[in-house]
């Protein structure tokens, strides 16, 4: 791919619960379109969420950026994986608290069951974190295999997602 007319759409999701999480955030945002490749799309509102799984911890600000990419995405997941070491993410216990998480929730309409990068991301149709802010984005979207995202969010009504209107990522130059 070397044109922008030959890009894929992707959705990436962001999460931070530990240290300074809007600034994880606004980082991560800045640094993921700091270098070629990917093109800012939209940012979702900030949500604040209660974590799901995992040990007892502090609650997650999230957020929804569209994006559209010329990197592969192998290249995509290593780009974000390096934005999280920037942060200090640790990887030390399962769905344990971090300082940043990115994750790759859509790349186009593509479908992967490696366990490297599944795509779609395999839970996202289960969490309320991804669905409200991607809704809120791209009220029209689908996830691939799981139907629309609106009526995905219906069936998580259960989950705490709370937008902060106070808390507002700045798009990057």
């Amino acid at each position: 791919m070397n044109s922008w007319d030959d890009a894929r759409r992707v959705v990436l999701s962001l999460g931070s619960n530990l240290g300074q999480r809007m600034d994880n955030l606004q980082g991560a945002l800045d640094v993921l379109f700091d270098a070629r490749g990917l093109r800012f799309v939209a940012a979702s509102p900030v949500y604040e969420t209660a974590p799901v799984g995992g040990p007892e911890q502090g609650a997650y600000l999230n957020a929804i950026v569209l994006a559209d990419t010329l990197l592969g995405p192998r290249t995509l997941l290593e780009r974000a994986q390096s934005v999280e070491e920037a942060f200090d993410r640790v990887r030390d216990i399962h769905w344990g608290p971090r300082t940043l998480d990115v994750d790759i929730i859509t790349y186009g309409d593509e479908t992967s069951d490696d366990p490297t990068l599944t795509l779609p991301h395999p839970r996202a149709h289960e969490r309320a974190f991804v669905l409200r802010p991607w809704a809120d984005v791209d009220p029209e979207a689908r996830l691939t295999g799981r139907g629309p995202v609106l009526e995905l969010l219906r069936a998580v009504r259960g989950q705490e997602v709370r937008r902060r209107d106070d808390l507002v990522l700045q798009v990057p130059d």
